[in-house]
């Protein structure tokens, strides 16, 4: 059977939308990079990575893709799907709290809601999942270490880059970085501001 060939050149709107998703500045503390995209999900799409660090330690890392099929797909209800992950640094004790699932989830419903209500994305659904480790042997000088995985994806409505900045406001409160206030945008802090910023521990509900 013939393999199915990919289009080369996305649809003008999805065209339009890549370019407004590369123009978009998170808050600073969030190193944002474009990435490679997954290539079988769809026949485009586009992927950024962020990442959160404090005195060299990872605070929260995470990855946004956009996937669109002109086609559209059923289980999408539309043709258009956003993927995120998001990973965030705990205290191991935090790791048995039984809110901190919801909690984490919560993150993501509050930043969707705060853009989008009432025309919340269609389809959301994900997973939140904890991790502990502990080291053995020759590793067993390292110290317990924990952290909350989050997976989610939606079908958009309205302006993508809308989203993209959701999935920045997870990040951030998945790091502990204290809320902007609606409005104000943070200028790069000069010196070692941003690392101060960040190395405040991360606020559990």
């Amino acid at each position: 059977m013939a393999s199915r060939q990919r289009p080369s050149e996305p649809p003008e709107a999805f065209a339009r939308a890549i370019a407004g998703l590369r123009a978009v500045r998170l808050r600073p503390e969030i190193r944002l990079a474009e990435a490679p995209a997954p290539q079988r999900l769809a026949p485009f799409a586009l992927a950024f990575t962020g990442d959160i660090d404090a005195a060299g330690e990872e605070l929260a890392t995470g990855r946004f893709v956009v996937l669109h099929n002109p086609a559209g797909e059923e289980t999408w209800q539309g043709d258009t799907r956003v993927v995120v992950y998001v990973r965030a640094l705990l205290e191991p004790e935090m790791a048995n709290d039984p809110f901190l699932p919801a909690v984490a989830w919560t993150w993501l419903t509050e930043a969707l809601t705060h853009r989008f209500e009432p025309a919340m994305p269609v389809a959301l659904g994900g997973t939140v999942t904890r991790v502990l480790s502990e080291s053995f042997g020759t590793m067993s000088s390292r110290p317990p270490s924990a952290h909350v995985e989050l997976r989610a994806s939606w079908t958009p409505s309205g302006d993508l880059t809308a989203h993209l900045e959701a999935w920045g406001e997870v990040l951030a409160s998945a790091a502990g970085l204290p809320p902007l206030p609606p409005g104000v945008a943070v200028l790069p802090p000069p010196g070692d501001a941003r690392r101060t910023a960040a190395t405040r521990p991360p606020r559990r509900r």
